[in-house]
């Protein structure tokens, strides 16, 4: 059987601004809530922030012409927007813009197609102290940096994400606290989803004004299985799905939030106005997927939100954030979406691990055989969905290099490409080199078992 991708199948690597960038203050950058949480004492894993990260500002010349050697087809990044607008709105920083514009060249001159995120978790701290994402306004706040950033890019720019994972925003930004901006309040996680959404929906009628090209919003999906047959298993999968799940999607392409979360959230759920879902249902040319793991779910009456607990699966691998590595879900999640949504394009903007990678390469060689799999494993699960007639049009790898792991640090290596945090070393590991061969064969090297010795 053919491995084969379907002819235009675009193939690339992910990243994030913070992530990577470092120069937190370079240049005429303001600050991000990043910027500010990463500094308070106990917030992240070993004290780590990305003042540094890999350095990509200074660095990023030599990172492109990386992934060319490696045959790069796309590169998704962010665009920091207080880079862009320091104070969030209002003045434009012109070195910020001329970064962005001389690294979309660069990729341009390397044949490497830009797919550019407008947010990927930096809020500016001046929006913050307004409020942030709990702020209505914030929505407007959004499609002023929106405009700014189309105006300068778009047509060297044809594929454009709104927001990276906004259930990500919400849940570890305004409920758990586990990332920046770090609040745990149950009433402002709802409020602080919607106002993202009605941010991407805001950002996405900017573009059909001016716009040319294409544009999209990025979701995490964790497919949920139930642990069991029994009422309150199949319950307890039902609400975490609706809250995980079906919150961004359902609004975005349905006009309307999964009843479930009015039950989850109870008196913290507000009534929004129909208006609203005028505003964030607007039309969109793809929908990005980022999977990673999946979740058994059972009911558990401790859990105050969701009713529900994930099932730790005894003989499976795990990796280094404790996800369940579990290919299938990747074909399961892309099979629901179209069965639930219709057959609107998709890229997989996301889908990598994080395993323990040391922190030096060795004779300049990283191996790093359980990521090789887990890369040929998934892809062999993408073109399985494909061959049952899902519409994905690309795949990029998270991530292209070692970064910042968020609140979790640098100890968790994503990477095809390692980097050594004290030299700025970059050396591709085993897993880059196979997925070189990937790209380069358009899938066919996948019906092989991958040298992982």
């Amino acid at each position: 059987m053919s491995r084969r991708f379907p002819k235009g199948f675009l193939w690339g690597c992910a990243t994030a601004a913070y992530q990577i960038e470092g120069a937190p203050a370079a240049d005429g950058k303001g600050p991000s809530i990043w910027d500010r949480y990463a500094h308070i004492p106990g917030m992240m894993a070993n004290s780590d922030t990305g003042d540094m990260a890999c350095d990509h500002y200074h660095l990023f010349r030599e990172d492109i012409a990386l992934m060319q050697q490696l045959g790069m087809q796309a590169y998704r990044f962010s665009l920091s927007w207080a880079r862009i607008l320091p104070e969030g709105t209002g003045r434009i920083n012109a070195a910020g813009l001329q970064f962005y514009s001389d690294l979309i060249d660069e990729l341009l001159a390397h044949g490497i197609e830009p797919m550019v995120t407008l947010f990927h978790w930096d809020l500016p701290a001046a929006l913050d102290d307004r409020g942030g994402w709990l702020n209505r306004d914030s929505a407007d706040w959004f499609a002023e940096y929106a405009r700014v950033a189309f105006g300068a890019f778009d047509g060297r720019v044809k594929k454009w994400i709104t927001i990276n994972e906004p259930w990500v925003v919400s849940d570890g930004g305004y409920l758990r606290g586990t990332i920046a901006p770090g609040h745990r309040n149950r009433f402002e996680a709802p409020i602080a989803s919607h106002n993202l959404m009605r941010a991407h929906g805001a950002a996405v009628k900017a573009y059909r004004e001016t716009g040319r090209h294409e544009i999209g919003l990025a979701v995490n999906i964790e497919p949920k299985y139930a642990a069991s047959a029994t009422p309150e298993d199949m319950a307890a999968t039902h609400r975490a799905s609706a809250y995980m799940n079906e919150q961004y999607l359902d609004s975005a392409l349905l006009g309307r939030y999964p009843p479930a979360l009015r039950e989850i959230f109870g008196p913290a759920w507000p009534d929004w106005p129909e208006t609203d879902f005028d505003l964030i249902r607007q039309p969109l040319d793809f929908i990005g997927i980022n999977y990673y793991t999946r979740a058994v779910v059972r009911h558990d009456a401790a859990d105050d939100l969701l009713k529900a607990a994930a099932v730790r699966q005894p003989g499976a691998l795990y990796t280094e954030t404790n996800w369940e590595v579990f290919p299938q879900g990747l074909a399961d999640t892309l099979l629901w979406v179209r069965q639930r949504y219709g057959d609107i394009s998709l890229y997989i903007t996301e889908n990598g691990a994080a395993f323990p990678d040391p922190p030096t390469a060795t004779h300049g060689q990283v191996h790093d055989p359980h990521r090789v799999d887990y890369l040929h494993t998934h892809l062999l699960a993408l073109h399985e969905a494909i061959a049952k007639g899902v519409d994905v049009r690309g795949y990029m790898a998270w991530s292209f290099m070692d970064n910042l792991e968020w609140s979790l640090g640098y100890a968790k290596r994503f990477g095809l490409v390692h980097v050594n945090f004290e030299t700025q070393a970059r050396t591709p590991k085993d897993s880059a080199r196979f997925y070189s061969q990937v790209i380069a064969s358009h899938g066919e090297c996948l019906g092989e078992s991958p040298d992982t010795t």
